[in-house]
């Protein structure tokens, strides 16, 4: 049996523990050990939650890395077209680790109805179009059917619907400015589905329908396009895939990842990298200070049995392992109830929704939450030998107890 273990087992459950002098002390660092697991876990849980929604919602409504003509590159409507017949379309062969190539076209237009109007962007989609990736921010009806016939459906955002006063069913007259001459198109389109991201950037502006509406405004061939958008399979490699798109792509056309494009969205998404790791360590060294304290209250009280344990011929170090046994274990109690915690309430966020945030200020309606068993466990294990090791210093103190003056201390 390990002897250390044992001693430090019995000095735990022993009775007179619970009601000495050290127990307040003991009881502060297992709640601040507890407490500083739970602001870890959540907040690792919403940083990571938030960055994964917002690039998502942004991947969404523009694919990964979108391919247009030089002279559409900085913008969102499509004013000169490309050619539907690439090498990489519909697949993207010579690249490994590409999802899906969809074609669009943009227009610019505005929305009139009885009381008011609106500037907003037709997005033309087609057969290719992806369409799962808009389905969870679907609120009302369905996206556009595309099929042979051209027709008026069309599906916009809850936003524009509330200000424009549509529902679901209503017709509404759009507006498109002529290319070439002066004037104006007249479209007329029904509402069959209504979005809402809660990315005001996207629902104040989008709406989306035919492709075959722009190519015919702009009199375009059925075979020309405004751009195309690429989705790929793992977002951490979009910076190296976008090289390589672009390396496989014509000299004509130019290509450009979400990250590139929305430079200013994904900089404040790095900011939360570093205020992460800011909440890391403050709570980590929070825990760490409370820990010592307690290990240093725990040693003094019992230094007597510390002197009687080396007059029977223990050693520094063997006696310095009980009180490190003992600090595991109120360490581990503290990040018991702090993952029983943590993850409770990040259980109760994802389901319900509690915690609520300004898509104006955040771009997502309530507090993603992003539960990974892994990091949890690599903050758990990481406090635990950061702990260890900063009390193998106050444990030091046991080497300079005398055995004679430790029994007569009182």
């Amino acid at each position: 049996m390990n002897l250390e273990y044992f001693i430090a087992k019995k000095l735990v459950s022993a009775k007179d523990h619970k009601s000495s002098i050290s127990a307040p002390i003991i009881k502060i660092a297992i709640t601040a050990i507890a407490l500083g697991m739970i602001m870890m876990i959540i907040s690792v849980a919403t940083g990571i939650g938030l960055q994964q929604k917002i690039r998502q919602k942004v991947a969404a409504f523009n694919g990964h890395v979108i391919i247009s003509s030089y002279n559409d590159n900085q913008s969102d409507v499509s004013t000169e077209p490309i050619s539907i017949k690439q090498s990489f379309y519909p697949e993207f062969k010579n690249i490994d680790g590409i999802n899906h190539v969809q074609a669009v076209a943009s227009k610019a237009g505005m929305i009139r109805t009885e009381n008011a109007f609106e500037g907003i962007i037709f997005k033309g989609i087609g057969t290719d179009y992806k369409s799962d990736n808009l389905s969870e921010y679907i609120t009302e009806g369905r996206l556009p059917v595309l099929n042979k016939n051209l027709n008026n459906e069309v599906m916009i955002s809850q936003y524009l619907a509330n200000r424009l006063g549509l529902k679901l069913g209503d017709k509404f007259v759009t507006y498109f400015m002529k290319e070439t001459s002066e004037g104006y198109n007249l479209r007329n389109f029904k509402i069959v589905g209504i979005y809402n991201s809660g990315f005001q950037e996207f629902d104040a502006t989008y709406i989306l329908g035919d492709i075959r509406h722009v190519q015919r405004i702009n009199k375009w061939k059925p075979n020309q396009i405004g751009s195309f958008e690429v989705f790929i399979k793992d977002f951490s490699e979009i910076e190296y895939k976008g090289k390589e798109i672009y390396e496989e792509t014509s000299s004509t056309l130019d290509s450009k990842t979400i990250v590139e494009k929305y430079y200013y969205i994904f900089e404040w998404l790095k900011l939360f990298d570093f205020n992460i790791l800011i909440i890391l360590i403050v709570m980590i060294a929070v825990s760490t200070i409370n820990m010592v304290v307690a290990l240093l209250v725990l040693i003094l009280e019992r230094t007597q049995m510390i002197g009687i344990l080396k007059s029977l011929g223990a050693n520094n170090w063997s006696i310095r392992k009980i009180f490190i046994y003992n600090a595991t274990y109120l360490i581990g109690r503290g990040l018991f109830y702090g993952n029983l915690i943590g993850i409770g309430l990040l259980l109760i966020q994802k389901y319900f929704g509690v915690i609520k945030l300004n898509p104006e200020s955040y771009y997502v309606n309530e507090a993603p939450v992003d539960i990974n068993l892994g990091y949890i466990l690599l903050l758990n294990i990481g406090t635990v030998l950061v702990c260890l090791l900063v009390l193998l210093i106050p444990s030091y103190l046991i080497t300079k107890i005398s055995p004679s003056k430790s029994i007569k201390f009182e």
